[in-house]
């Protein structure tokens, strides 16, 4: 299991690695097909998946989300590729199935939140805003997404307290029409 100051580094060095902080340009120069695919609507729908067979890894994303959801599931399920792909875990992981308590679905959380919401820009928001509903909704992630970027700021040393407590099925639940 990876610990919340290792994935801050993993995504630090993916970042500094590549050049890219959009999940979809990480993917390509990672060499991670992406594809959005209609999956259907509603809070059971799948959201989308990462899978690797004989070497070739793979993202799909349900094409049927808003574009801002979309981009929070890449985000997720490239976590699942950078964090696990190692971990002797199923080849298929889907996120209509998240288990709140598994330890995996946490990890790609935090890396989503690591990776699409940066230190300054969340710290600057809520200044500006004073609100943490609204600084998600300016940041266009959802409150559990900003919730776990709380988190990962409390590691480096901010004193930051949340309204909300996320669980790692939280993406399960995110209605597809708004993501705040």
């Amino acid at each position: 299991m990876y610990k919340p100051v290792q994935i801050i580094e993993e995504v630090r060095a993916l970042i500094e690695r590549y050049g890219e902080r959009d999940p979809l340009d990480l993917a390509d120069v990672m060499d991670i097909l992406v594809s959005c695919e209609p999956m259907g609507f509603g809070d059971n729908c799948c959201k989308g998946f990462y899978v690797a067979y004989y070497g070739v890894r793979h993202i799909t994303v349900n094409g049927d989300l808003p574009e801002e959801l979309r981009r929070v599931i890449l985000a997720h399920e490239l976590g699942h590729a950078v964090l696990h792909r190692h971990a002797g875990h199923p080849r298929f992981v889907d996120t209509a199935f998240f288990d709140s308590v598994d330890p995996k679905e946490y990890e790609a959380n935090l890396f989503a939140a690591e990776l699409l919401l940066d230190d300054r820009e969340v710290i600057d928001t809520l200044k500006e805003t004073n609100n943490f509903f609204q600084t998600a909704s300016v940041l266009n992630v959802p409150s559990e997404l900003l919730d776990f970027k709380f988190r990962l700021l409390k590691h480096k040393g901010f004193s930051l307290n949340s309204p909300v407590t996320a669980s790692g099925d939280f993406l399960r639940r995110v209605p597809n029409a708004n993501i705040v």
